[in-house]
């Protein structure tokens, strides 16, 4: 469904001090600067696939997607979407695919988000009884009920964010590239929307391509991740063998009826916290078993879980390994 081959984006970008001297010398003499935003990736995503997008800030996230959108035109290399090239923007293309971004939106402020809809069924030319349809399921699975009529202006970020998307829906994509969605929204609206993502997904076969950075948007959507910094591939596959192979060890986290002396937690693992109510130690995975045995047998365990590092660890470690092979290779 999308095929990406040797995509680069670069940019020239002019620098200067400031100050009035360095921006009058600038008419006359100008630094170029190459910003490499995409520097040569590859990838290919099937239909149906949910695939995260990471990458630290700049890592040229963004520029990706809109070159994948038909918004940006690519400096070199080949990108297609279900057989069509973005850059051309045919009108069958344009019907098929969807950009979502968190942090810009397509409702109008001063009408509700049901003059949007229309709108969109009118641009997409979604025959009547079709959007109708489509409307009625979306307005169920995203529990929108009056929201529609009433104006932008007065819907929290939460609301509006429910209305993009189904505003962004209305000629049923078959792939969507999603910016940053749940971005600004609080915990349950985040649940709420990555429900509704998947749901979609589960029922439409569409493909999504989703750029976060809440891990627990691509925990709970993504069950491969393609991992990008600095405009090159770092890492393309499962993101439990991404945890495993950057922390093979495990979180036993232990909750307590009373405090553990400190010598008792000795030999158990290597500390990651500890207060009067709970113990979290990174041990070994051949060596949970032992564990968990031994703090039963000498701890007040009222509770424990067993997990895997926190991915946020994970992501944090592969940017610093890529920093330091950078580096290295400069």
């Amino acid at each position: 469904m999308v095929s990406v081959r040797a995509l680069r984006k670069h940019y020239t970008v002019h620098k200067r001090p400031p100050g009035l001297r360095a921006a009058f010398r600038s008419l006359f003499r100008r630094v170029p600067t190459l910003v490499k935003a995409v520097d040569g990736i590859s990838f290919e995503i099937a239909a149906g696939e949910r695939v995260g997008f990471l990458g630290p800030n700049g890592a040229g996230k963004t520029t990706t997607l809109k070159v994948l959108s038909g918004l940006l035109y690519p400096s070199s290399g080949e990108v297609r979407v279900d057989g069509h090239v973005p850059q051309h923007r045919e009108d069958v293309f344009l019907k098929k695919i969807m950009l979502v971004t968190g942090q810009k939106q397509q409702l109008l402020w001063d009408l509700p988000p049901s003059e949007t809809f229309a709108l969109n069924r009118a641009i997409y030319e979604v025959p009547e009884p079709e959007f109708r349809r489509r409307m009625a399921e979306l307005t169920e699975l995203l529990e929108l009920g009056d929201l529609v009529n009433k104006p932008t202006r007065s819907l929290s970020l939460g609301e509006r964010m429910k209305c993009e998307l189904a505003a962004a829906l209305v000629h049923g994509p078959k792939v969507l590239f999603l910016d940053e969605p749940t971005i600004g929204l609080d915990v349950s609206m985040q649940a709420t929307i990555r429900s509704f993502i998947r749901r979609y997904n589960e029922e439409t076969g569409a493909t999504l391509l989703l750029t976060s950075h809440y891990m627990d948007d691509v925990a709970a959507l993504c069950p491969r991740v393609i991992v990008i910094d600095k405009g090159t591939l770092s890492y393309d596959g499962g993101l439990d063998a991404l945890v495993r192979r950057m922390r093979p060890e495990k979180r036993v986290v232990l909750r307590l009826d009373r405090p553990a002396p400190a010598l008792a937690l000795e030999g158990l693992g290597k500390v990651v916290s500890a207060d009067a109510a709970q113990v979290v130690l990174q041990v070994r995975q051949d060596a949970v078993s032992l564990t968990v045995a031994r703090a039963l047998a000498t701890l007040s365990v009222r509770d424990l879980t067993v997990e895997d590092p926190p991915l946020e660890e994970v992501m944090s470690e592969l940017f610093a390994q890529n920093r330091v092979r950078a580096e290295t290779a400069a």
